[in-house]
């Protein structure tokens, strides 16, 4: 079983950047407006939350999850996703964190092939739970659609980053 000394720091910073890129990728690919970015970001976090509390998560997540509750930790992913992603526009941010996804997939494929499928699949989870969480289109949050058509692409780039089945 693999935990946090199974990478190097430089490593363990992409894995924790994998993280946030989850669903900022979602969030860049089909802006929502203030509130549906807050609906988004609550969800990102509310999906951390879950994992954290759930007995039966894996242990590489809960480890990951843990190091977001260390003010060192969230400086670690603020300062590595402001430098990767500064300056960027709504659609190289996309892009960005789906090549992030791509290195932390690898990452996992390479030195944690055990507990690969399970990060892999949290961080898809994390993804599926911010697109659900804003209404897309439609005015004030009332009307639009659930899962935007940028969305489900963005979904699917994400799952082949990864290299999991759609």
């Amino acid at each position: 079983m693999a935990d946090k000394s199974t990478f190097t720091p430089d490593e363990w910073k992409v894995l924790l950047e994998s993280v946030m890129a989850a669903g900022m990728a979602v969030s860049a690919a089909e802006p929502s407006g203030l509130f549906g970015l807050l609906k988004e970001g609550f969800a990102s976090s509310s999906t951390l939350v879950q994992a954290k509390m759930d007995p039966n998560a894996n242990a590489l997540v809960k480890t990951a999850v843990t190091d977001f509750d260390t003010s060192q930790g969230r400086s670690i992913v603020r300062d590595g996703l402001k430098e990767k992603l500064s300056g960027s526009q709504a659609g190289e941010i996309k892009e960005k964190c789906i090549q992030i996804l791509r290195q932390a997939g690898a990452l996992l494929d390479a030195k944690a092939p055990t507990d690969a499928a399970a990060f892999k699949g949290w961080l898809r989870l994390i993804a599926e739970h911010v697109a659900e969480a804003a209404s897309e289109g439609g005015l004030l949050g009332f009307g639009g659609v659930k899962v935007s058509d940028a969305e489900k692409a963005t979904l699917a780039e994400i799952s082949s980053a990864l290299k999991l089945a759609t």
